[in-house]
């Protein structure tokens, strides 16, 4: 490693998260999800972390489900989205990887299944999202269609909210889903993170924390720290120059920041090529060497600028957290007009991940 930049993980944080979260619904497993990578925060290292405690992971890719069955994880594995192929649901069964079944072709895929083979199902319900599902009207004929199959073990019914995280909630689809839930027989899996914590109605059988693992708060309005969440990445660079502004002159691209006095500016080797938002406004909080600053001027691709008039001994060399214990990620993603899942998702393979338990 040469370019002053990383990302850390706090392995210890994520355990801590996924231990409150399930605190939240004692009664119920807890699946966490892992897909997109873990959020970005390296999916197997994140499930060897939590191995010991977790009652199971969900995923998006089979690729991904085999590589941690190949790296030694045995706990339970659910495809969100379930099989996307024939060949996937036989290479689900024959991996031991569940999966959602949310339309009529991943029913029919069934019958290729080889005599012998069987995958588990949940049942995914359509209930207000209107993305994945089947409408609450067709439930009872594919459940019955699923529980007929020999190649099927029926596991959940499960649905997924759209609004759980603002405040609408998750009534109505809940209302829709709950009744259809309670006739199944099935174990319920419903609550996402937001759900979790503000929706104990929700819970049933079978939870999935996904945002909450990570430090980051699911719910409009309610910061992390109020819920209890500690934050798992901190994103940090060095400053690689200083230059110093005089009354009048402007900075970076677009000349977004003029100086209306003095400014001392550090460079620092981070951009949006790294994941860093372009569209960070000027005064989006950093923190250099542990004291708290603000970026100015516009983020390239490579660098970002940021303010050390009143920071007398920070300089070259120094480290600038971009988000992590200082700086909230909500924070930064919430300035940047964006979420904090999209921030998290995108930091660049370039940047290298140090994981810390």
């Amino acid at each position: 490693m040469t370019r002053p930049i990383c990302a850390d993980i706090d392995l210890t944080a994520i355990r801590h998260n996924y231990l409150l979260s399930r605190s939240l619904a004692p009664r119920a497993k807890a699946f966490a999800v892992i897909k997109a990578d873990a959020y970005g925060h390296g999916a197997e290292a994140v499930a060897r972390a939590l191995a010991p405690v977790a009652d199971g992971f969900a995923l998006l890719r089979l690729e991904d489900a085999i590589a941690l069955r190949n790296a030694g994880i045995r706990n339970p594995l659910v495809l969100l989205e379930g099989a996307f192929s024939p060949e996937e649901l036989e290479g689900m069964a024959r991996h031991s990887v569940g999966g959602a079944f949310h339309c009529r072709q991943q029913l029919d895929w069934l019958d290729s299944l080889p005599d012998g083979l069987a995958v588990e199902g949940w049942l995914k319900i359509n209930s207000g999202m209107n993305r994945l599902g089947f409408r609450p009207e067709e439930a009872a004929a594919a459940q019955a269609r699923l529980q007929a199959h020999p190649g099927m073990r029926l596991g959940a019914i499960m649905t997924h909210f759209a609004t759980a995280d603002d405040a609408r909630g998750p009534h109505a689809q809940w209302a829709r889903f709950a009744p259809l839930a309670s006739a199944s027989g099935l174990p319920v899996s419903a609550s996402n993170s937001a759900a979790l914590f503000g929706f104990p109605e929700t819970h049933g059988e079978i939870v999935r924390p996904g945002l909450c693992l990570y430090g980051c708060s699911p719910l409009e309005g309610k910061s992390a720290q109020e819920l209890g969440l500690h934050p798992a990445m901190t994103l940090s660079a060095s400053i690689i120059a200083e230059q110093t502004l005089q009354r009048g002159e402007s900075l970076g691209y677009g000349a977004c920041f003029t100086a209306d006095k003095t400014t001392r500016i550090g460079v620092v080797a981070c951009g949006y090529a790294d994941g860093y938002p372009r569209v960070a406004p000027n005064g989006t909080p950093v923190a250099i060497d542990g004291q708290l600053s603000r970026l100015v001027g516009r983020v390239s691709m490579d660098m970002l600028t940021v303010d050390l008039t009143d920071l007398p001994h920070c300089g070259v060399g120094s480290r600038v957290e971009l988000w992590g214990k200082q700086v909230g990620l909500d924070t930064v993603a919430a300035l940047a007009g964006t979420l904090s899942y999209e921030l998290m998702c995108a930091v660049a393979p370039r940047v290298p991940k140090i994981w810390h338990d």
